[in-house]
C-alpha cells in the first residue's frame, strides 16, 4: 500500500494545523476558567456564579467592578491570574483568526455538504486517481452525465480539475484505504476503476473493493503485462493497457486505415449521431425473456440493428442469427443513432 509522499504530508498537516489549533485553544480556556473559578472560591468565598463571573471578566480583562472586595490574596491571586492569560489569551485569538482567514470554516461547510451529496448517489462509478488517464474518463463521464466520485491524494490535482468540472465530487485519500473507499459511497457504486499510474497501487484497490462490494464491476489500468494475469486474479473484471492498445491501433492502421478510423469515429459519441448500448438479460421484461431475437423487434421498434452477443463465458459472438436466443447473464451489444439508442433505453431502461 502506497505512503503519502513529502507534499501531500505536508498538504495534510497544513489542513489539520488550523483545527488542532481551535482545540488547543478550547483545552488552554477550559483549564483557565476552571482555575479562575476553583481560585476565586477558595480564597474569596465566592459562589460558583459570582467565581465565574469574576473569572470571566478577568480573563477577558474588560475592568467591571468585582462582585465583592477582593482580600490581599484575593489580588494578588488575581494578578497573576491575568499575567498568565495574556498568553492564553493571545494564542486564543491567534487560533481563532488563523482558522476564519484561511476559510476552514467555509471548508468543512463545504466538505461537509458535498459528503451529504455523495452518501445520496446510487449506481454511480468511483474513479481512483486523477492522473492523465483518470482526466479523460471524467471528461467522457461528463459529456454522457454520468455520475462519479473521484478519489485522489493531490489537493493540487483535484483543485485543477475542480476549476474546469462543474460539480465535481471527490475524496481526498488513499485509494487502497478500506475507510476511503466507503466514504466515496462504495456499497451503492455500480463500477469502479483504477486508474493510478502504479500497478500495485491498482491491485490493492481491486483486492479492497472486491472485499467491500463482491458484485461491484471493477477496471483496473495495468501498465506492465506481467500485471494483466494478477489484476484478473485479484477480482478485476476488466484490465485494460493503453500503451498496448495504442500500439495495436498504430500497427492496424498500415493494413487497415479506414476500418481503424471508422471505429474511432463511431467511438468518440460526442462527435457523431452513431452510439453502443448493451441490453442485459435483466433489462428484458418477464414475458420477453426466452424469445428469438427476431420475436423481440429491436429493429422494428427502434431503428437500432443487434450487431453482437456477449456470452456467459465473456466471449463475443457477431452478428448473431435471428434465432438467438438470450440468456441469463448474456447480453446483446446494439449500435444506432442517438435517437434510436433513446427509443431503447426508454423501453428497457
Amino acid at each position: 500500500m502506497s505512503m503519502l509522499d513529502n507534499k501531500n504530508s505536508d498538504l495534510y498537516y497544513k489542513k489539520t494545523e488550523a483545527k488542532t489549533g481551535i482545540r488547543i485553544a478550547f483545552l488552554l480556556l477550559a483549564i483557565s476558567v476552571a482555575i479562575g473559578i476553583l481560585g476565586f472560591t477558595i480564597l474569596e468565598g465566592y459562589s460558583f456564579n459570582e467565581a465565574f463571573y469574576m473569572t470571566i471578566i478577568t480573563l477577558s480583562t474588560v475592568g467591571f467592578t468585582e462582585v465583592k472586595p477582593l482580600s490581599e490574596a484575593g489580588r494578588i491571586f488575581a494578578s497573576f491570574y491575568i499575567i498568565g492569560n495574556i498568553g492564553i489569551y493571545a494564542y486564543s485569538a491567534t487560533a481563532f483568526s488563523k482558522y476564519i482567514i484561511e476559510g476552514e470554516i467555509f471548508k468543512n461547510r463545504f466538505l461537509k455538504k458535498m459528503d451529504k451529496k455523495i452518501k445520496a448517489l446510487d449506481n454511480h462509478v468511483i474513479v481512483c486517481g486523477l492522473g492523465k488517464y483518470g482526466r479523460e474518463i471524467i471528461q467522457y463521464f461528463d459529456r454522457q452525465n454520468q455520475t462519479y466520485v473521484v478519489i485522489e491524494q493531490s489537493e493540487d490535482a483535484i483543485k485543477k480539475v475542480s476549476d474546469s468540472t462543474q460539480h465535481l465530487l471527490w475524496v481526498s485519500g488513499d485509494a487502497t484505504d478500506d475507510a476511503v473507499l466507503k466514504k466515496a459511497n462504495i456499497a451503492k457504486a455500480k463500477s469502479i476503476i483504477a486508474a493510478t499510474g502504479d500497478d500495485s497501487e491498482n491491485m490493492f484497490i481491486v483486492l479492497s473493493a472486491r472485499q467491500l462490494h463482491p458484485k461491484i464491476d471493477i477496471i483496473s489500468r495495468a501498465i506492465v503485462p506481467r500485471s494483466e494475469k494478477k489484476m484478473y486474479l485479484a477480482g478485476a473484471d476488466h484490465v485494460i493497457m493503453p500503451d498496448q492498445i495504442g500500439g495495436f491501433y498504430m500497427a492496424v492502421l498500415v493494413n487497415k486505415p479506414d476500418v481503424v478510423d471508422f471505429f474511432s469515429f463511431i467511438a468518440n459519441e460526442t462527435n457523431t449521431n452513431i452510439g453502443f448500448e448493451e441490453i442485459h438479460y435483466e433489462d428484458f421484461s418477464p414475458d420477453r425473456r426466452g424469445k428469438r431475437l427476431r420475436d423481440l423487434e429491436i429493429r422494428s421498434y427502434a431503428g437500432a440493428n443487434v450487431i453482437g452477443l456477449r456470452k456467459k463465458d465473456g466471449t463475443y459472438e457477431a452478428n448473431p442469427t435471428p434465432d438467438t436466443i438470450l440468456q441469463e447473464g448474456e447480453s446483446y451489444i446494439v449500435l444506432g443513432n442517438k435517437n434510436q439508442i433513446a427509443k431503447l433505453q426508454d423501453c428497457f431502461g
